[in-house]
Parts: C-alpha cells; structure tokens; sequence
C-alpha cells in the first residue's frame, strides 16, 4: 500500500487527487505545519529535506510532486493520465518541470524569502516582486502552454491537478486574475472532478474550524 505525507494548502494535493483520480490503496498522513513537524527526527526519517509530498511505495521513498506523479501514472497506466509516447511524455514532464522550478518558486517568495537571503529587506523585495512573477509565470501558461480544456489537450493527464493546485495560491499571490480566463476556467473545471473534491476534504478533516 501507498502512503502519502502531505500538509493542507500545499503542492502535495497535486498527487493526493491522482491516488483518487486513479483508485489506488493508500494512507494519506498529515503533517503539522504549525507545530513543525516536518522538522522532527520521525519526519526527517521519510523525507530529510523537511517538505511535502513525500510517497512510500514498497520499492523505497519519493519526493518531489513531478517524480511522483509520473510514477503513479505509470504504475496505474489504465487511469491513462500520462501518455505512453516518450515525446508526449516528456511535454508532461517539461510542463511539470516548469510548475515545480520556475511558477511555484515564483510564489514562495512571498512567504519564504529566508530561503535565499538573510537580509529583511531583500524578503520585503522578495513579497513584492511576487504579482508580477506569478502573473507573468501564469500569463506564460495561458498563452502558450494550456492547450484545451487540459493542459495536454483533449486529454486529462497528471499536468492538470498539478497547475490547479498551485492556481489555488493565484488570489494570496495578489495576481493579475484579469490576464487569466483560461487558467482560471480550468481551475474550475478541475475543481468539478469528484477525485479533486474528495481529496480536497479529506485534507481540510481535523483543521480548526
């Protein structure tokens, strides 16, 4: 069986909606931001870089959202959210690829600037810059790289939880919502599929009301 350490409002709803989306047997383990448990010696264990998702399959440990959701869509190829063409494959991990280094870097500025600078007013640079990043990151997917009602097309793949989970941050990032119809209409549509709404809950059971 396959269990999922994740935190509420983070990237690890992305493949918390895929183990829905393709039926699998899994636990899901919340881990407590706000007591710091991904810093403990049990977390660390799992995960030493202290962050959500973390996956344990029965051949070891994954991190990092694009490695685990190309695995789970290969390993349930019959849910078919990957592509079996190695081109096509690689155009889901090149979009992936650009959520995870350049889009949701892109929104941590605002909130952990300690990452890359010690200087207060750097972070305070940081906060601000971060409208325009986000905006102009996800004006790049709606012009160019969101090519139907999917991110791939016609097909729903492992791409489009992906891009709704980090569009769920557009609103606190302060984006430009009016340069985005299509990223927000495919939030909607994503929203609207039973495996997101049950993820969805079974991440907010047990927060403070």
């Amino acid at each position: 069986m396959l269990t999922l350490y994740y935190a509420p409002d983070t990237c690890a709803l992305a493949p918390h909606i895929v183990l829905e989306e393709i039926g699998a047997d899994y636990a899901a383990r919340r881990i407590d931001f706000s007591t710091r448990e991904q810093t403990g010696a049990d977390y660390r264990n799992i995960n030493p870089k202290a962050r959500v998702p973390s996956l344990v399959t029965d051949q070891g440990i994954l991190t990092e959202v694009p490695a685990l959701l190309v695995y789970l869509a290969q390993t349930y190829p019959e849910a078919r959210l990957a592509p079996d063409d190695p081109f096509a494959l690689a155009r889901v991990q090149e979009f992936n690829a650009y959520l995870c280094a350049t889009v949701h870097v892109a929104h941590a500025h605002r909130m952990r600037g300690h990452r890359w600078a010690d200087d207060e007013a750097a972070h305070e640079a940081m906060k601000k810059k971060v409208p325009q990043s986000v905006t102009d990151a996800f004006t790049l997917i709606e012009d160019g790289m969101l090519r139907g009602p999917w991110v791939m097309g016609e097909a729903y793949t492992v791409c489009d939880p992906y891009l709704f989970t980090l569009a769920q941050w557009l609103e606190a990032d302060s984006a430009d919502l009016a340069r985005l119809p299509r990223v927000l209409a495919h939030r909607e549509r994503v929203a609207a599929r039973p495996a997101t709404q049950r993820a969805i809950a079974q991440e907010l059971e047990g927060l403070p009301a």
